[in-house]
């Protein structure tokens, strides 16, 4: 698969993965959007506004270097004033229904879905960290999506299907692993080999760096580097103090180290 043909793939994953989860937040009532979902005492409402809130940091970015970072000064001046991202954006749309929050999401999605897709190769997204390639920002906000969504199938008890889009999740989890080790300011150990087997049955696997092994289902994976299950509660093994320590603080998003889910604080998988 060419570099161009594996990008356009990607975004069409990324499209997926949103409408999949706006078809079922489009179902909720009035009364759902504003229960609270396990991650951060969030709203459903909150999450979806996180969402567009990020989309649209990205399509500013996408529009040029100077744009980005006149809104990074903007955000960071509110953040001073002790205004964090999330309340920012609910101050934003705090006039706004829920069914016009779902509208304004879909729109951002749909369209840096299409931005992204539509990209020069090489280009660069400017971002609150580091630059980031197109490949990495689309699987970036997948894996996002993905993560935010869970919490609110996990609100609801409800079990979604999961699909090989999860790759992406996994891809990003075993290529954060020095991060969530440097992130605590641990020493960062020797990668684990990492096999683990999609939904489709298809075997995924990355070379490591020892002879210690992360081995199970896609899903359980990514439920742990997304910290949305505890590693006691899926069908990971891990075979090695380093690989058991990476499942216990995989963290694959940005920010400082957070508290992954407690042991069986979340429903089974």
């Amino acid at each position: 698969m060419t570099k161009r043909a594996a990008i356009e793939a990607l975004c069409d994953d990324l499209l997926a993965e949103c409408r999949e989860l706006d078809r079922f937040v489009s179902a909720l009532s009035d009364e759902d959007w504003t229960a609270v979902t396990p991650f951060f005492a969030w709203t459903v409402r909150d999450q979806i506004l996180h969402l567009h809130q990020v989309d649209r940091f990205g399509l500013v970015s996408l529009a040029g270097a100077d744009d980005f970072r006149a809104l990074v000064t903007e955000v960071r001046a509110r953040q001073a004033e002790g205004l964090e991202l999330s309340e920012q954006v609910r101050r934003e749309f705090a006039g706004s229904s829920h069914a016009k929050v779902l509208e304004t999401w879909r729109q951002g999605y749909e369209r840096i879905c299409a931005e992204l897709r539509a990209a020069a190769d090489g280009y660069r997204i400017a971002w609150f960290g580091p630059e980031m390639g197109i490949a990495s920002f689309a699987t970036a906000r997948l894996m996002e999506v993905w993560a935010h969504g869970q919490d609110i199938y996990d609100l609801f008890g409800v079990k979604r299907e999961p699909t090989d889009r999860i790759r992406h999740i996994c891809e990003i989890g075993v290529r954060t692993f020095g991060w969530s080790f440097r992130n605590r300011g641990l020493e960062v150990p020797k990668r684990p080999q990492v096999m683990l087997v999609a939904p489709s049955g298809e075997e995924l696997r990355w070379d490591g760096e020892s002879d210690e092994v992360v081995s199970g289902p896609a899903l359980d994976f990514a439920m742990v580097v997304t910290q949305r299950r505890s590693p006691q509660d899926t069908r990971l093994v891990a075979s090695g103090p380093a690989a058991s320590q990476w499942l216990d603080i995989a963290q694959c998003f940005a920010g400082p180290p957070q508290t992954p889910a407690a042991t069986g604080s979340r429903p089974p998988i």
